[in-house]
């Protein structure tokens, strides 16, 4: 525990909640609630928590073009931010370059639309890489855009040792919830295998996964599904991990989680706490890490973009400061929070502020971060952890009985019951047993709507002339050789990163790699009936 005295606003001073000697002084009983930073972690990976050091505020950003991007990633840094967080838009994220007949209408609408590394480059253009932690929301072209990151760092002159941050690089919540898959499960998992991998060597600061229960609670998940599922497949990544022959000390201490918070305050406190002490006792009991980190969770949060309403859009600024109070309160390692607007469309910079602004008033002037762990020993928190891991538990076995994550995705059991748990929450709205300011209670008559944020429409023609210079510059015969050692290592069995890396390095677009891969792994496509 830190030696620096902390108080509250009147000057009391405030307990150590971090110590066993601290919590007997205030007649608390240590050996029932545990220590922050010890195993099972169920108080928070570590024992000052943010005493020691605050959350990293990170912001989702990207739109348009990589200077529109790179300009707001600027702003937000200006204004306190410590790490980016990239928004890549949909042609991207299906691996499809900017000029395929598909990406029209999308290109840069819901991201940040990212064709070559010279793009890449545009996107951090001036910012310090080893300075920056950077999260990458990518997940089936995961390893190709994270070969860009790294030749963009290399043509900057960072040493790839230094890079920090976080790729997706989920892709069994694609099949469950989100559905930006491009190839099936086995040779997705051999790409996100074959990423953890070559970071554990190359990038050892880097987290190779989010394994990402967000968007499944996006989907109407409830907070025991979240975690089930989400640690469901955690398991199947580090179980593929092991046969593709690392040891689960080679990188487990790299993966990392993403949940997501919700406007129920203390279930949501309640959740975080329940997950790290899951995790702890699965890896514990079925991989025997000799690593105690090995059995941290590490996770990132981003407030509900579900419970945010286009009708009285600023009350979305207090359901964002109670979910991210939440988030702060379950022991969250990085956190997002929304835009008051995001609802109507991709935020504004007044609003991407002020949703910047509200982590930071938490951090520095509400004195939540001056304790760690605020909440154990609650009587209501308690038992909420208890029961939602014991639901999560259960959910777990059941997905086991199908095989596990995989099987159980191919058998549709995921899906239905987050469509069975979203239905019964939209029937409730509907019959007004859950009340949602402005949608069915707090009515009025409203202004005009908000200003949204507008994307450039010739961002499309902009990144097909971008495209077409990079190709005409390129040497063509190394963009061939090197396409094609990315399918050789694709129908093998060698790490494909390094083919991958050398394609990049060669000026290869981002669709002319994936095609590379689909003729070895061809593509997927959902079971129906579902």
């Amino acid at each position: 525990m830190d030696e620096e005295i902390r108080e509250t606003l009147s000057g009391i001073p405030l307990p150590d909640l971090a110590s066993f000697e601290g919590l007997t002084e205030i007649g608390a009983n240590p050996d029932l609630i545990g220590l922050p930073g010890q195993p099972p972690w169920t108080r928070g990976i570590h024992s000052t928590m943010y005493r020691g050091r605050k959350w990293t505020m990170r912001q989702y950003a990207g739109f348009s073009s990589a200077e529109a991007t790179n300009t707001r990633f600027r702003t937000l840094l200006e204004r306190g931010q410590k790490g980016l967080s990239v928004a890549f838009d949909l042609p991207t994220q299906i691996g499809m370059d900017s000029n395929a007949p598909l990406a029209d209408g999308e290109v840069g609408r819901v991201g940040v639309a990212i064709d070559t590394v010279e793009d890449m480059k545009r996107l951090f253009d001036g910012i310090p890489l080893d300075a920056v932690s950077t999260s990458m929301t990518i997940n089936a072209p995961a390893a190709i855009l994270l070969a860009m990151y790294v030749v963009t760092a290399e043509e900057m002159g960072v040493d790839t040792n230094r890079l920090s941050g976080t790729i997706q690089n989920d892709i069994l919540k694609e099949y469950i919830a989100r559905g930006t898959w491009i190839f099936g499960p086995s040779s997705s998992m051999r790409l996100i295998t074959d990423t953890i991998s070559w970071c554990a060597k190359h990038m050892p600061n880097w987290n190779p996964i989010s394994i990402s229960g967000y968007h499944i609670r996006e989907a109407g998940a409830t907070a025991p599904e979240e975690v089930g599922l989400t640690l469901a497949n955690g398991l199947a990544y580090v179980e593929a991990s092991i046969a593709a022959g690392l040891t689960i000390d080679d990188f487990a201490p790299r993966l990392s989680f993403f949940f997501n918070a919700q406007n129920d305050f203390f279930e949501e406190i309640s959740k975080f706490r329940a997950a790290r002490k899951l995790w702890h006792d699965l890896v514990s009991s079925r991989f025997s890490p000799a690593n105690p980190h090995s059995t941290r969770l590490r996770f990132h949060t981003q407030v509900a973009g579900a419970a945010l309403t286009a009708q009285q859009p600023l009350n979305n600024i207090t359901r964002v400061t109670i979910q991210a109070l939440a988030a702060v309160l379950g022991g969250t390692q990085s956190l997002h929070t929304n835009s008051y607007d995001e609802a109507i469309g991709l935020p504004t910079e007044e609003a991407a502020t002020v949703a910047l602004r509200t982590q930071q008033i938490i951090a520095e002037e509400s004195g939540v971060a001056d304790s760690v762990d605020p909440m154990a020993g609650s009587i209501l928190v308690e038992h909420l952890t208890q029961k939602i891991e014991e639901e999560a538990r259960l959910i777990i076995e059941r997905i086991e009985d199908h095989g596990g994550a995989i099987g159980a995705i191919s058998a549709g059991f995921p899906q239905k019951m987050i469509h069975d748990s979203a239905w019964r929450h939209l029937m409730d709205v509907e019959a007004g047993g859950r009340k949602v300011i402005g949608v069915n209670h707090g009515l009025m008559e409203e202004k005009d709507p908000i200003e949204s944020q507008s994307i450039d429409s010739n961002v499309a023609t902009l990144q097909g002339k971008r495209i077409e210079e990079v190709c005409s510059e390129r040497d063509s015969e190394e963009v061939k050789v090197t396409l094609g050692a990315v399918t050789k290592a694709a129908g093998g069995k060698e790490n494909i990163l390094p083919p991958i890396l050398a394609a990049v390095r060669a000026r290869a677009t981002l669709g002319e790699i994936v095609d590379a891969m689909k003729s070895e792994f061809g593509t997927y496509e959902a079971p129906t009936g579902i």
